[in-house]
């Protein structure tokens, strides 16, 4: 069974520590999706990840340039096997250089098998929820095609080209 849940930021202690292993092993960055927190303790995890993720959720405290993010993860079976990051509203630079309204990420074990087309789906569906915007936009590094064509099954056109990403829309 596929499910795209929300980052859990207290509560269920065993759900927890899967998110902390998942973001600990999750590669530093892996054809543009980040994570400033790879190899991180348990203890910097409770203490100062969830804390920032926190902040994402609510918008507060966070830095110029930065807007409000919705981390979501794709359980497969009982296992963590992808993170989406969902961005309901964008500043210039999400929308013309890199980012867009949808980051996501699949560990290499699961890729190949649908789960980043079902994941974007499913993404895109909750997007849906906290936009008011009437297009998703979506960057893919140009060297990852198997990226932009998760994407293209989901609806994606090509709008514009950086030197680095294709930048994608998909109508809601």
């Amino acid at each position: 069974m596929i499910e795209l849940k929300e980052f859990v930021l207290e509560g269920d202690e065993e759900i927890l520590k899967k998110e902390w292993l998942y973001i600990r092993d999750l590669a530093e960055n892996e054809n543009g999706f980040t994570n400033l927190s790879h190899g991180i303790s348990w203890e910097n995890f409770l203490s100062l990840y969830i804390p920032r993720r926190r902040q994402f959720v609510t918008g507060e405290g966070l830095e110029e340039g930065m807007v409000k993010q919705f981390d979501y993860l794709l359980w497969f079976d009982g296992e963590i096997v992808g993170m989406y990051r969902i961005r309901p509203e964008l500043n210039e630079f999400l929308k013309t250089v890199t980012g867009g309204h949808i980051g996501y990420g699949i560990k290499k074990e699961y890729r190949g098998k649908g789960l980043g087309t079902q994941g974007l789906k499913l993404a895109l569906e909750v997007l849906k929820t906290k936009t008011k915007d009437s297009e998703a936009y979506l960057f893919v590094h140009k060297d990852n095609p198997a990226s932009l064509k998760v994407m293209q099954k989901n609806g994606a056109y090509i709008d514009h080209e950086t030197d680095e990403n294709f930048c994608t829309r998909i109508k809601l």
